[in-house]
């Protein structure tokens, strides 16, 4: 794939409903192009998201995920097909979005994510998207990012229910004050096998499509600047009473 942020014929015809976007357009659809996106996890919520910004034309995005795929994952991480089961998740998914664009350049890792490699693989991204299913990762990505100062989507499912921030510590609100860091919103990390997993309390799969598109919304408009995202909010969504809710949260002060 080319640096070169003119698109070809084929490129204007693909994106075409975005280029009549007067939010979008030329100029933030050049803004995707040369965008170089992290996906931490190609599960329930990175299937989705995957998907979508790849359709969108995000030029390069960059898949971590160090585990195969299940036949129990295909109930959720729709990115992934029935051929797919024994695959790496990274390749298996690098797979589908080749097949969806083929104008974006796709690095699959199949690593999971640790102190020794979290900088290497979150350092220069323009956006980082937190599918991992564990408080482990979320807290060091989240430290991570803010570190490089890299915008962090990060989303969690249970269940019916999910929800959704974007934290950008580095940068103050409208007041002077710096904006929250996942440390103010989750002060304390829960103890290893505190909480259930979904494989011992089990997950609608429509949940995490929900969440893992909300991931994607709000990382294509963070991009292209557009619009109100979800910096100090923390956006909640319940399934069975089909409702969302969002609240504010603000930066502890020391």
């Amino acid at each position: 794939m080319s640096s070169d942020p003119i698109f070809s014929a084929e490129e204007r015809e693909r994106y075409a409903r975005h280029l009549v976007l007067p939010e979008i357009g030329g100029p933030g659809q050049q803004k995707l192009k040369k965008a170089h996106v992290l996906m931490v996890g190609a599960g329930g919520l990175g299937a989705p998201a995957l998907q979508y910004l790849a359709a969108a034309g995000v030029g390069e995005i960059t898949i971590v995920d160090d585990d195969t795929v299940d036949l129990s994952n295909l109930q959720r991480q729709v990115i992934h097909s029935t051929q797919s089961v024994g695959l790496q998740k990274s390749d298996s998914a690098k797979n589908a979005i080749d097949a969806i664009n083929p104008h974006i350049r796709v690095n699959a890792i199949a690593e999971r994510l640790t102190e020794k490699n979290a900088a290497t693989m979150v350092n220069g991204k323009t956006v980082v998207l937190d599918g991992s299913d564990n408080f482990k990762t979320r807290y060091l990505l989240a430290d991570t990012c803010e570190q490089a100062n890299v915008t962090l989507i990060t989303a969690a499912v249970n269940k019916f229910d999910g929800s959704i921030t974007t934290l950008k510590p580095w940068t103050s609100n409208e007041t002077g004050i710096l904006n929250p860091r996942y440390r103010d919103l989750f002060p304390k990390k829960p103890a290893d096998g505190l909480l259930p997993t979904c494989s011992e309390v089990g997950v609608m799969g429509a949940t995490t499509g929900i969440m893992g598109t909300l991931q994607a919304m709000e990382c294509i408009k963070d991009i292209v600047e557009l619009g109100d995202g979800l910096v100090g909010k923390l956006l909640m969504f319940d399934g069975l009473a089909m409702r969302f809710q969002t609240i504010n949260y603000k930066r502890a002060q020391t």
